[in-house]
């Protein structure tokens, strides 16, 4: 069996020399390092005790990436998927053959606020300069089918200040082959692209899209089960788990759903209520080289079994569903993502009077959003390995696009943010940007500010 994968891994490099026969020299100088890792499957091969097969087939798999990069003239692109649609530092654990391993990521933010809104009133916002977030990712392997992933998260320099330390997700996987398997714990909701894959040396922007902050609210995480399993062109995941607490106070501190979005519904595995269960699955398509297309769904009940003032006797179900599409295209220097999100929630009435909300606070019905970002490696086909990448991004959402009857929509929410910056990777690890966010509102009071922003991933 081992020497028909490493055959397979002979064939699949001469048909690949031949797609990439006409690109420069620095592809050529990659193919030759190709080439080197199937002599080494080769001699690896040699020893029956060398390397088990399931080792030669998740090798053979990073060379066929690797040809398939190449193919579509992303030379020097850096990769922003892992195992299983994790982040590749994320995935770490999952190229480990047994034992412990060890990754992370960090990020640093400079905000520089205009002086006015667009209303003409001062702004009254100051300058920041923020270690944003540092984080550790720390995993084992106990065997060949199960294995432990945990990513730990400090915010803002200092718990003895504004800071923060979390756990942002831990999980076991138990393996049921080398494309399916079964996760339990803290789990990252599949949905969009930030809230899974959010290292910054995987987005061009300085900061996250609002999109995915209010309505998609990375970085999502509740306590669950569920599965992923990958076959063709085609990945799947799917989960249950707790629900939102949309009326918030409840033990997990969260804050409940507000005019701002679902946001501070979420749980965060913290002494979370379960008396409400959600579902949710994602579904992508990677048929094109290049190309990513897909879409994920959520829904359960945000109640927690918090009871109505509205109805006597009867409780809160807030029946709160999500869904988004996304797409995105990497290919000879170009860059294009764009993404589309809506969320419902029942029963709005109640959750405002449990809240105390009233008039232009009230929680939206629906909410929307979406963005478009394109960006191109300037240096594309240069034989260089750095990429600079001038871009663009047009963002549109509103948490208030509709609220019930009796009450109003507050027109700062309705906000559209248009980005035009630069971002520079020296190393597929590293990262450094700066764009313009120019910011307005239906209510007139929108700022534009200015940010740099400093990422690393390892």
């Amino acid at each position: 069996m081992k020497i028909s994968v490493v055959g397979s891994a002979l064939l699949v490099l001469w048909l690949g020399a031949g797609g990439v026969a006409a690109q420069e020299r620095s592809t050529d100088e990659r193919l030759r390092e190709l080439e080197a890792r199937v002599d080494s499957l080769i001699a690896a091969n040699a020893s029956a005790d060398a390397r088990t097969e399931a080792e030669l087939k998740s090798e053979l798999e990073a060379v066929l990436r690797e040809l398939e990069r190449l193919q579509v003239g992303e030379e020097s692109a850096a990769p922003e998927v892992g195992a299983f649609g994790l982040a590749p530092a994320a995935s770490r654990v999952y190229g480990v053959a047994r034992g412990a391993s060890l990754a992370g990521y960090g990020e640093f933010l400079y905000e520089n606020f205009s002086d006015e809104r667009d209303d003409g009133a001062p702004s009254s916002l100051r300058d920041r300069f923020d270690a944003l977030r540092a984080i550790i990712y720390v995993g084992y392997r106990f065997s060949d089918r199960v294995l432990f992933n945990s990513e730990i998260e400090f915010e803002h320099g200092s718990t003895e200040s504004s800071g923060a330390a979390s756990v942002e997700f831990a999980y076991l996987d138990f393996l049921l082959g080398e494309r399916a398997g079964v996760r339990a714990g803290l789990l990252l909701m599949p949905m969009g692209f930030i809230n899974e894959i959010h290292e910054p040396t995987t987005f061009l922007t300085t900061e996250r899209p609002e999109t995915e902050r209010a309505i998609l609210p990375s970085t999502w995480r509740e306590n669950g089960v569920g599965g992923f399993a990958e076959f063709g062109d085609f990945s799947v995941r799917g989960y249950l788990v707790n629900g939102f607490d949309g009326v918030g106070d409840g033990p997990s501190n969260a804050g409940g759903f507000s005019s701002s979005g679902v946001r501070d519904g979420r749980q965060q595995g913290s002494k979370a209520l379960a008396e409400s269960v959600a579902a949710v699955g994602r579904i992508d398509w990677t048929g094109v080289p290049g190309l990513l297309v897909g879409a994920s769904l959520y829904g359960g009940d945000a109640g927690q079994g918090a009871e109505s003032s509205l109805t006597e006797g009867a409780t809160i179900g807030a029946f709160t569903s999500i869904y988004e599409g996304h797409l995105q295209y990497r290919a000879r220097g170009f860059d294009f993502r764009g993404l589309y999100a809506v969320s419902n929630v029942d029963d709005v009435e109640e959750l405002n009077a449990a809240r105390g909300l009233e008039g232009s606070a009230s929680i939206g019905e629906k909410m929307r959003g979406g963005y478009v970002r394109v960006g191109y490696d300037v240096l594309s086909g240069s034989g260089s390995m750095h990429e600079l990448i001038p871009f663009v991004r047009y963002e549109h959402l509103n948490t208030q696009s509709r609220v019930p009857a009796g009450f109003a929509a507050n027109p700062a929410n309705d906000r559209e943010i248009f980005s035009v910056g630069l971002a520079w990777r020296p190393v597929a690890g590293a990262i450094i940007k700066a764009d313009l966010q120019l910011r307005s509102n239906e209510a007139g009071t929108g700022t534009d500010q200015f940010n740099l922003a400093l990422g690393y991933a390892f």
